[in-house]
């Protein structure tokens, strides 16, 4: 069921100056002396390979790439690898002229330690990032002195996940520039023996990729290697550009004369299970949509097609419904219904009418559905050698009716009573990914994050093609008792066409004569049991065979399916369970050196005369115990303090903060949408008296003004009440209340003398932070601060001091040095066509915790945001607050 993408990687080498986009002519671009080709601002990369073993699908790879500084002066050189997320980093080592710096993995709060002083400094500490749908990106730089060579090199592994009937070696290629030696090479050991072998790449003519390209396989191995020249690689006859950008991808499968394939190497096993010719057991499907009015536009329309599609291919021996939310719940029949030719069409008739409304009410939703498959059972309404499935797709987050995530699980919980898996399908980056995943698994389901891209049809599509198929429904793999120890997951509710169970385990006795193994399951007609019995002497010479593949795969295959599982069980543990399954995945990531959520990989790399860490971690889908009601945003957007503006940019790991100074009274535009109608202003306050110890003076939001013209609603919030128009009806509410207000697609909620969220739909999200002060403070007034934590329905005409930032922009931070306070460093930014003097700095965070804070790193920008912001300040002055 998991992603069966492997291996996929970027590979990217390049100097520290920007290589452009455009094709560079021959011509003209040696200098004074003669430098070997693909030179790019000195730095020439004159190798780059990747060398990928896989041995029963265990996979080991490593990147290396090896460049020389032909300049007169020190550059600084970019390694940048792309791996897949469900990859595990076993080692990376940077060798620069001979010297050796390698890396260590530990755990990630004894590596935390050893970079806290270069985040203080300014230095970016974390070398892997999220990056897309399936990928993560490690980078590390280093300065490499004129004449040097540098090395360097990275491992990762992974196991292969069957998928489609077929494992995947996808690999993103990305040089920039060209590389005397390039060359991919993948070696495969099967020992089932492989029966289809093929390689492709997007960025290449057919002409070029056959003769830069071998491919072969016989028996039990395969090869690939791609090897493109220098000439190969030009964009054009006489550019000096790559056009190495695109796709590498390698598919194989593995003969199936059994079903089951065992093999047991230094006392460690792994059985391989995919039976194939069985006939398809009926399925009951209840689809879960959301209707709700984040869905509106392209999401709806998508959502509409992939459904279309789906129902072409329902059998006529299954049972299916939908079941619709917004605030309500609507079905389309009051029971499951046989997927005859007559339901079908009237199936598709009701997905073409559906439309978008209201808010989102997950838990009833999901209740009605479990409820009608349970009912469908209880009343024999279905076949009894059927299995029954719930698929629920959801954009945002439960806003009416039981909306605590810890209660909706538990009720699914009780209503599922495992006799059924429910898969989630999350839809965008605007919601509680981890909830859902949470809620799959102790479900004995899955979640699946659908990107909102144009391609959203086809992965609602392809989820369901990996779930339409069930051969076998609870499957049990059995081994002879007592005889095996540390034994991976072994029970699976459903065994899917195309896909594959794998076990591993530890023998108890190294030296016994066989080894059996029994795997039973109900099929669509019968119950079923497949036998594997194993002689271990033939084993043995079995083993003689595969002196080239390294020797301790399947150890580490189970270290790495153990680690995998006890992270997933870690997920939905609390307490003793949870403190016992960390300290289990702990101490194998430290054992078999793997980079998992609970290590981090210290690289200790030159600068500037001394040696400076970093740590690799492994990024995951969202916070790992996220219990707050409240989630922290991707891309916070606020103001707060003196008015501090700081705009967070995840791409960057990084932030920007500017102050804006003017006088008291002063109402400065901070959003303003022409599209959705949606504007919010502030009113600067100043303090009481001057402080006597202050050189500058200190002002604060003291009133802001949140308006949706199209709504005809607006909310004025001051340190001492929250006014709300709709129209001319007025409400009126103090900080003492805690209350809720919904009406028309808005939310309100107050929470006592700490904060005020609102929300328009699932897209539009504001939170008003309360500072308040002791009354008889002499200086400070109580203020306010400014939160954007969802702004993805918002246009992309949306502008203001902070709406223009909602909209991706880069900047580049150079030349750190140190400024006036030796606290501060100094750097030079380039952001906006402008080069600019910044300072690091930090500012605060108060969502969380409103009293301290969390402390947020940045780079300030002086002199009221100049050359950040779109014009001046000034230009944000607006007359009055609405």
């Amino acid at each position: 069921m998991a992603s069966a993408r492997w291996p996929c990687l970027i590979l990217a080498l390049l100097s520290g100056v920007a290589v452009s986009g455009f094709p560079r002519r021959l011509g003209g671009l040696l200098g004074k002396r003669s430098l070997p080709e693909g030179v790019v601002d000195g730095i020439e990369v004159y190798s780059t390979k990747v060398h990928c073993k896989v041995t029963s699908r265990f996979a080991h790879n490593v990147v290396t790439t090896r460049a020389v500084n032909h300049a007169d002066t020190a550059k600084e050189v970019s390694f940048d690898v792309e791996l897949p997320k469900t990859a595990f980093i076993t080692n990376f080592t940077l060798t620069i002229d001979g010297v050796t710096y390698p890396g260590n993995v530990k755990e990630k709060e004894v590596a935390k330690k050893q970079y806290e002083k270069a985040v203080s400094q300014g230095k970016t500490a974390g070398l892997v990032k999220a990056s897309g749908r399936k990928l993560e990106k490690f980078t590390v730089s280093v300065n490499v002195a004129a004449g040097s060579k540098v090395t360097f090199e990275l491992t990762y592994e992974e196991l292969l996940k069957r998928h489609k009937a077929k494992y995947e070696m996808y690999l993103k290629v990305q040089p920039k520039q060209l590389v005397k030696h390039f060359e991919i090479t993948a070696d495969i050991f099967e020992p089932q023996g492989i029966s289809m072998l093929d390689a492709e790449a997007s960025f290449i003519t057919n002409d070029l990729l056959s003769s830069a390209l071998t491919k072969s396989f016989s028996g039990k191995k395969g090869h690939v290697s791609f090897k493109p020249s220098l000439d190969q690689q030009r964009s054009c006859p006489t550019c000096t550009d790559s056009l190495l950008k695109g796709d590498f991808i390698i598919t194989y499968d593995v003969n199936r004369e059994s079903p089951a394939n065992v093999q047991i190497v230094n006392g460690y096993f792994v059985h391989f299970f995919a039976p194939q010719g069985l006939p398809v057991v009926p399925k009951n499907v209840v689809f879960v949509i959301d209707v709700s009015g984040s869905m509106h536009g392209r999401k709806m329309e998508q959502t509409k097609d992939a459904l279309l599609k789906i129902l072409e291919d329902v059998k006529e021996d299954d049972y299916l419904n939908f079941i619709l939310f917004s605030g309500g719940v609507t079905t389309w029949k009051d029971t499951l219904v046989q997927a005859t030719p007559e339901n079908i069409q009237e199936a598709r008739k009701f997905v073409m009418n559906i439309r978008d409304q209201g808010m989102t009410n997950i838990n009833d939703a999901l209740l009605r559905g479990i409820s009608m498959l349970n009912k469908a059972r209880e009343e024999y309404r279905v076949p009894e050698r059927s299995t029954s499935i719930v698929i629920m797709l959801t954009d945002g987050d439960a806003n009416v009716g039981e909306s605590r995530p810890e209660k909706i699980q538990e009720n699914m919980r009780k209503a599922i009573g495992g006799k059924f898996p429910l898969y989630n399908l999350g839809f965008g980056n605007n919601l509680n990914y981890n909830f859902l995943e949470r809620m799959a698994l102790e479900n004995h389901g899955l979640a699946r994050r659908i990107y909102e891209d144009s391609d959203a049809n086809l992965q609602l599509q392809g989820f369901y093609e990996e779930v339409a198929n069930p051969l076998l429904t609870d499957v049990e793999v059995e081994y002879p008792e007592n005889a095996i120890l540390d034994l991976t997951q072994n029970s699976y509710q459903h065994f899917y066409d195309g896909s594959e169970i794998v076990v591993a385990g530890r023998l108890a006795d190294e030296d016994m004569n066989s080894f059996k193994a029994d795997v039973k399951g109900h099929g669509a007609i019968n119950d079923l049991t497949f036998t594997e019995e194993l002689d271990m002497k033939e084993m043995e010479k079995a083993l003689k065979e595969r002196d080239y593949i390294f020797g301790n795969y399947i150890e580490r295959l189970w270290a790495y399916l153990t680690i995998e599982q006890l992270l997933e069980k870690r997920k939905n543990a609390h307490g003793e369970e949870k403190e016992n399954l960390t300290a289990q995945a702990l101490d194998l990531s430290l054992k078999y050196h793997f980079v998992t959520p609970l290590t981090s990989m210290v690289v200790t790399k030159p600068e500037d005369n001394e040696n400076k860490t970093a740590i690799a971690d492994k990024p995951g889908e969202g916070p790992v115990d996220a219990e707050a009601n409240f989630r922290p945003p991707q891309t916070p957007y606020y103001v707060d303090g003196d008015p501090h503006f700081i705009i967070q940019v995840p791409e960057k790991d990084d932030a920007i903060c500017f102050n804006i100074d003017e006088d008291p009274g002063t109402v400065l535009r901070l959003i303003q949408d022409p599209v959705t109608g949606l504007t919010v202003n502030g009113q600067i306050i100043g303090e009481k008296r001057s402080s006597l110890d202050s050189q500058t003076r200190k002002t604060y939001f003291g009133k802001l003004g949140i308006a949706n013209a199209q709504m005809d609603f607006q909310i004025e919030v001051t340190p001492e009440r929250i006014t709300l128009w709709h129209g001319a009806a007025q409400s009126m509410f103090s900080w003492l209340d805690t209350v809720m207000v919904t009406q028309d697609g808005l939310s309100v909620t107050i929470n006592r003398k700490n904060n005020m969220v609102v929300s328009f739909g699932d897209g539009v999200t504001f939170v008003v932070v309360l500072h308040q002060v002791w009354k008889k403070q002499p200086i400070h007034h109580d203020f306010l601060g400014f939160y954007v934590v969802d702004s993805h329905r918002m246009s992309a005409q949306t502008h203001g001091l902070l709406g223009q930032f909602f909209h991706p922009f880069d900047f580049k931070v150079s030349d750190v040095h140190p400024g006036s306070d030796p606290t501060k460093p100094d750097a030079t930014m380039v952001v906006k066509n402008h080069r600019l003097t910044v300072t690091r700095g930090s500012q605060k965070d108060y969502r969380k915790d409103i009293s301290v804070g969390t402390k947020v790193a940045c780079w300030f920008v002086h002199n009221n945001g100049q050359g950040l912001i779109d014009g001046v300040h000034s230009d944000y002055i607006v007359p009055n607050l609405f």
